[in-house]
This record gives structure tokens, sequence and C-alpha cells, in this order.
């Protein structure tokens, strides 16, 4: 695992450099994920309990979001979306853990996530819109204001990644810098941050989850 934020274990395959340490630590939150799926639903009631009940709270919450930001036809994407979530949630929070890293302070993760979401948001609009009708709204209201709507494109996966990476690593390099500079008294103050690392964490996921929403609703609405 790293002891340094920002600083991997790298190794190279069929001249491709790869950081392991988030390899390892993507695994192991894809990991947590399956536990807790299971856990939650190997013994399902009518009266949802412990794990199955907070486990129905964070979908119940998620299907809101996706019925009222993607319209009706935006609960055929409800599986990729609340994985998302809970991928994001943990992720960020693995981060708290000491000895271990977030995924998402690697800009590799969170480039490549925001990447799937934008390569999947423009096959929506070509499925949905047809190839014509699709590629023509890059040209509204305008001709030339294609270049305007180019850029704009390329710019939601780069910010979607940058936000995400930012806040995460930000706070994970505060906390080393915290530990460093002041051990004797940072006890007190790690309860402070580590809360507010977990509600910051949180958040993130939250904002990267809803602007997916937003970006898929987009292109399944008819106007």
């Amino acid at each position: 695992m790293q002891n340094e934020v920002g600083v991997h274990k790298l190794a190279h395959i069929f001249g491709l450099t790869f950081h392991m340490d988030t390899i390892y630590l993507t695994w192991l939150v894809m990991a947590i994920i399956i536990l807790i799926s299971f856990l939650a639903t190997r013994r399902l009631t009518l009266v949802p309990t412990g794990a199955q009940n907070v486990l129905e709270m964070i979908v119940t919450a998620i299907l809101d979001q996706i019925d009222s930001t993607m319209g009706p036809k935006g609960r055929r994407f409800a599986p990729l979306i609340i994985t998302l979530f809970l991928f994001l949630l943990i992720s960020n929070w693995l981060g708290l853990i000491p000895g271990l890293a977030s995924p998402t302070n690697d800009l590799n993760t969170t480039l490549g996530l925001a990447l799937l979401i934008i390569i999947l948001v423009h096959i929506t609009g070509v499925v949905h819109k047809g190839p014509k009708r699709y590629f023509k709204h890059f040209f509204e209201p305008y001709i030339p204001f294609v270049i305007l709507n180019i850029i704009d494109e390329v710019a939601k996966p780069i910010t979607l990644a940058f936000r995400l990476f930012g806040n995460i690593f930000a706070g994970e390099m505060l906390i080393a810098v915290l530990i460093a500079l002041v051990p004797w008294w940072f006890p007190f103050f790690s309860i402070i941050w580590v809360s507010f690392s977990v509600f910051i964490g949180l958040i993130q996921a939250f904002v990267f989850t809803m602007l997916s929403m937003v970006y898929l609703g987009n292109h399944l609405r008819e106007h």
C-alpha cells in the first residue's frame, strides 16, 4: 500500500505503466461492495432491518434522484448509477483508514470513470435519437457553434475527473501533513478532520453521480 500520498508502486507490462496499489485498492473496494450486497440481500424480509434497511434506503434515495433527474427512461441505468455511487463512496472513505489510500486519489481512476460516463452518454444519445439527429445538435443553434459544443463535450470528463481527484487527494495530503508536523495534538484534530472528510467523501460521490445522471438525462429527453 502507499506510504506517501501520491506516490505509487509501479509495474511495467508490455510497455504500459500500471499503478499497482491503485489496482489492489480498487479490487478491495469491489470486494467490499460485493460483501455488503451479499450480507444485505441474503435474508430479505418484507420489513427490512439492519444492513438490508440501510441498503434499501440508499437504493430508494438514488432511484428517486434518477426519476427526477433522468425521467422514466432513466431506470434502465439504475444498476450502473447505484454501483457507481457505492464505488465512489467506499473509495473516498477508504483513504481514512490508516495504511490505505483512496483509489479516487489517483487521477487515472477518476478520469477512467469520467470517460466511461461520457462515452455512455454519447452512445445513449446516438441510440435514443439516431446518429443524424444526435450529431446535428453539435451544430445548433448555428453552425459556428460546433467549436463551442465540442469544447463543452471535452470539458465534461476533465471537470468530472479533476473535481473528484482534487478533493480526495487534497484531503489525504492534509492528513499526512498534519501527522508529520504536529503528531502530539493530532488525535484531537483528527476526529474533527476525519468527520469532515467523511462528509466530503459523501458529497463528492453524490456530485459525481448527480452530474453523471444529468449528462445521461439530457440525452434521454426529446428536448
